[in-house]
């Protein structure tokens, strides 16, 4: 396996390889000998603490056990590469953070409900809603915390950079823009309150119900009975013997090869300012080795290499190939306890001394012990899957309960209840299981189904229990929800009326804090807006800045529905022109930057490496390497 994966692991392929893996990783709990107090990384004084780092790095290894028979290199390569994706997400909630970019509630609440995925025929569903989520596994808490730090993650991305401009001119109109400010007045009437004076009759309430009947209907559901075969339980289960174990090693010890590896310490003098005086410190200390000095000492002493000096030079098993140049060859060259030196390299001179000569060939068991397990387990699974699927596909010529053939078959019987068709638990919004239990001869002759296979590492079969169908709800059930949604609705359209009432009086002249008064609205002194602005709704701030200009003597009057549900109106009393000399220096090289890209993903990447770039980052000196490596 490791010969496999070190051919796997050369030239493209391994760039592949090192491509592939670099994906967001989930973080579950793992024990890892290194998980304890520190930290993996710090950006800009935040820390990414190392268990958090160490759990990520086992659930990748879950995810493609070969990684462990890989060459350490290669090791030290995805977990440089898993460092560095969890430093570059540091910096983006930094940025967010400092920057005050925020999604409230509602955006959060509004994109939830909008999601296909979570609607039925009649819109946002909470049952198909909560099963989904339930389906992997996430609480409702979690999964809205990460949208909305996903909501800020995007207004970022629209801040950071969509159309670009290339010429000086059309950079120096698009600054003035950018920097335009627009001179107004807001008066803001609050939705808060409307909804108190607001009585709904019987009558409303029972029109409402009679025209929407399909609103009102229960979910159809199912409660069942269910087998199910799970390949990792019956691997997790399986007995291992030890002379079992050791015979399969026997019979595909040649699939476990490794190439000769040697273990060497060295002492690094970099050429500095002057490479004839690194020569010589490099020869010096190669004649005081010799002469029955620690290299130990001396490496802890003058070794330059900051990952092995402390460690006395030790660099750890390594693979000729590992390290092509003259200094690998120089190792692989070398009689076992010989010391040699100065041998140049494009880092400066080394010591070395040669300390173990590993011979290649098959690994020890011990080594490859817990794949040599894994596939055992894997085998007798499989194995142990197949006699109980043909046992339950011979017992369905004839069974008609399910419980009799669980217990036939010697497997245990499970239930769920209050399944729907938008799923539940345990099987979350499976399709295939969804399909199997809602089949007519599943609902209407409770009949045994067909082994479905859920995923690759399930399968099961189901026999209905119960039906409960759909029904329409009674009315004194849903009257409180009818009620509250009439009244909401004539709430929103009294405020939208105050605005248009508002609006159209102030077009006539009328002073807006007279006005503002009669409709209990709420006005701000009259400021300079800019275009971006935190403080502002984002759909004001769009409306005011799409708006006709003022004349001289005639400001501009508009309105916008908020975000929070309440109505602003505005009068436009000026443009002041945006001055590009006064936006800070490298800002405007940041427009600049923004409009030379191609497209909106370029125009990411490059703000998120310029980020990065100025980002405090202090990183644990070994937290990458498994074992010590010098390149």
């Amino acid at each position: 396996m490791l010969q496999n994966i070190r051919e796997r692991l050369t030239g493209p392929v391994a760039l592949l390889f090192l491509a592939l893996i670099s994906i967001p990783f989930v973080f579950v709990g793992m024990n890892s000998p290194l998980i304890g107090a520190g930290f993996a990384a710090k950006v800009d004084g935040e820390e990414i603490p190392l268990p958090n780092f160490e759990r990520a790095w086992q659930t990748e290894i879950q995810s493609n056990p070969d990684i462990l028979n890989a060459p350490a290199v290669y090791q030290t390569a995805l977990r440089q590469q898993l460092l560095d994706q969890m430093i570059l997400e540091q910096v983006i909630n930094n940025y967010i953070d400092d920057t005050g970019v925020r999604a409230t509630d509602k955006m959060v609440t509004d994109i939830i409900q909008a999601n296909p995925q979570f609607q039925d025929e009649d819109g946002f569903s909470m049952e198909i809603y909560q099963g989904a989520l339930a389906g992997i596994g996430v609480t409702p808490a979690m999964y809205e915390a990460s949208e909305n730090r996903r909501l800020r993650q995007v207004q970022m991305q629209r801040a950071v950079g969509f159309t670009a401009f290339v010429t000086p001119a059309e950079y120096r109109r698009y600054l003035n823009l950018y920097a335009e400010q627009r001179v107004v007045t807001i008066a803001t009437i609050p939705f808060d309150g409307i909804e108190e004076g607001i009585e709904i009759s019987e009558e409303d309430i029972v029109a409402f119900y009679e025209e929407n009947p399909e609103r009102f209907q229960t979910e159809e559901s199912v409660d069942i009975n269910f087998i199910e075969i799970r390949r990792d339980e019956l691997a997790a289960a399986a007995e291992l013997p030890e002379e079992e174990i050791q015979q399969y090693y026997n019979d595909v010890s040649n699939r476990y090869l490794q190439d000769e590896q040697r273990r060497a310490r060295h002492i690094l003098i970099p050429f500095g300012e002057d490479e004839a005086a690194a020569e010589e410190e490099a020869t010096a200390l190669t004649a005081r080795i010799k002469a029955g000095e620690p290299f130990e000492d001396l490496a802890r002493q003058y070794s330059k290499d900051g990952m092995t000096a402390s460690n006395g030079g030790d660099l750890g098993p390594m693979l000729h190939s590992q390290n092509p140049d003259a200094f690998g060859d120089a190792i692989f060259s070398m009689r076992n306890g010989e010391v040699r030196g100065p041998v140049r390299t494009d880092f400066g001179f080394h010591v070395i001394r040669l300390d173990e000569i590993i011979a290649g060939g098959p690994l020890p068991l011990d080594q490859v012990r817990a794949e040599v397990e894994r596939e055992l387990r894997d085998r007798k699974a499989e194995a142990r899957v197949r006699e109980l699927t043909n046992s339950i596909q011979a017992s369905l010529f004839d069974a008609s309960d399910i419980a009799e053939m669980a217990a036939t078959v010697g497997v245990e019987l499970q239930t769920a209840t209050g399944f729907t068709r938008a799923g539940g638990e345990p099987f979350g919004t499976n399709q295939a299981v969804i399909d199997a239990v809602f089949q007519p001869a599943s609902v209407e002759e409770m009949l045994i189904s067909d082994v479905v296979e859920i995923d690759a590492n399930r399968s099961a079969v189901f026999q209905v229990s119960a039906h409960s169908p759909s029904i329409l709800r009674p009315l004194d059930e849903v009257r409180p929800q009818i009620s509250g949604a009439l009244s909401s609705a004539r709430a929103q359209e009294i405020i939208q009326q105050r605005a248009v009432d508002m609006q159209a009086r102030l077009e006539a002249g009328e002073d807006i804090n007279t006005l503002a008064e009669e409709f209990g609205a709420t006005v701000a002194p009259t400021s300079a807006v800019p275009r971006v602005d935190q403080n502002y709704d984002t759909r004001l701030l769009g409306t005011i800045f799409a708006s006709q200009k003022p004349s001289q003597d005639t400001p501009t009057i508009g309105s916008s529905a908020l975000a929070n549900g309440d109505f602003a109106v505005f009068s436009l009393q000026a443009v002041i022109p945006g001055r590009p000399e006064a936006i800070p220096l490298a800002d405007r090289d940041a427009r600049k930057q923004e409009l030379s890209r191609e497209s909106g993903i370029a125009d990411l990447t490059a703000f998120l490496t310029e980020l990065q770039s100025n980002a405090d980052i202090v990183r644990s000196e070994d937290v990458t390497q498994n074992e010590p490596q010098f390149q």
